[in-house]
């Protein structure tokens, strides 16, 4: 069953989201060649319970597994959900990290791929494509159309500049539980799908690859990884459907700030 949210809880979710930007951010302000994915992780987790959040991916189970950090960090040619650890960074990567937050009995769900100094024109435009096609997607999330639209409208765009997305993975929605009904799927037509209402809270989040839109998954159990090896980014919004149309409660705006800064390595747009 797909919840419509009350006013009361959509504030309570626009704060969880609050809390996953500035922690992107945090996060944002460290990646640089050298560091290790698990001392991102530290640092997100102690920002987020420093701010009476919970993390919501640590220990999220599926099956008789639990996921073990606070972020998912997934670099190059992994798509999501990648473990941090003694990974080093390198200049020339792009970075994934996608959080999630548990604050007073809500959730809040945002990614960001971000670049390690610079990358290689293809990758640039591969991140650029997938944040447009971000918003592609958000612009179709008004009452009467359907999950099919916001799906056709990103793939559309990502498919127009030669990238595929991922078929495997999908948005959700999001509110008391980290993941809802319905899901969001990142490709599809127009009217395929739930239809949407007003108060629906969902997390889209194109996935997008310069190779195949076939994806595996590592021996660890959780890291979805190309099948041909090729990049992949990743950006995420959490929004809530208006009558007017969508409003996007999370936020990449402090990430935007913190990369217009000239001591920082990616200059990335980042607005909303």
């Amino acid at each position: 069953m797909i919840a419509i949210k009350s006013e009361r809880e959509i504030e309570r979710i626009r704060a969880a989201c609050e809390l996953v930007g500035r922690t992107l951010a945090e996060v944002a302000q460290r990646i640089v060649p050298g560091v290790r994915t698990r001392d991102l992780d530290a640092i997100a987790e102690a920002y987020i319970r420093d701010h009476g959040g919970i993390p919501a991916f640590k220990g999220y189970r599926v099956g008789g597994r639990r996921f073990p950090a606070a972020l998912c960090i997934s670099v190059n040619d992994e798509v999501v959900h990648g473990i941090p650890g003694d990974r080093v960074l390198v200049y020339g990567d792009i970075v994934s990290v996608d959080c999630g937050v548990l604050l007073e009995g809500y959730y809040g769900d945002s990614a960001y791929t971000f670049v390690v100094g610079e990358t290689s024109p293809e990758n640039e435009r591969l991140l650029r494509v997938t944040y447009e096609a971000l918003y592609k997607g958000i612009a179709q999330a008004v009452p009467g159309h359907t999950v099919g639209h916001i799906g056709a409208a990103i793939q559309a765009h990502v498919e127009a500049h030669g990238f595929h997305v991922v078929r495997d993975l999908v948005g959700h929605g999001i509110g008391r539980h980290l993941h809802e009904e319905p899901p969001v799927p990142n490709y599809g037509r127009p009217g395929e799908g739930p239809r949407l209402v007003a108060g629906m809270t969902l997390a889209i989040e194109p996935m997008v690859n310069r190779g195949t839109w076939k994806v595996k998954t590592r021996k660890d159990g959780w890291t979805i990884a190309t099948a041909d090896g090729s990049p992949s980014a990743h950006f995420e919004h959490v929004i809530v459907v208006r009558d007017q149309g969508a409003e996007i409660l999370t936020t990449f705006s402090y990430i935007g700030q913190l990369l217009a800064s000239e001591s920082l390595p990616h200059g990335q747009a980042a607005g909303h």
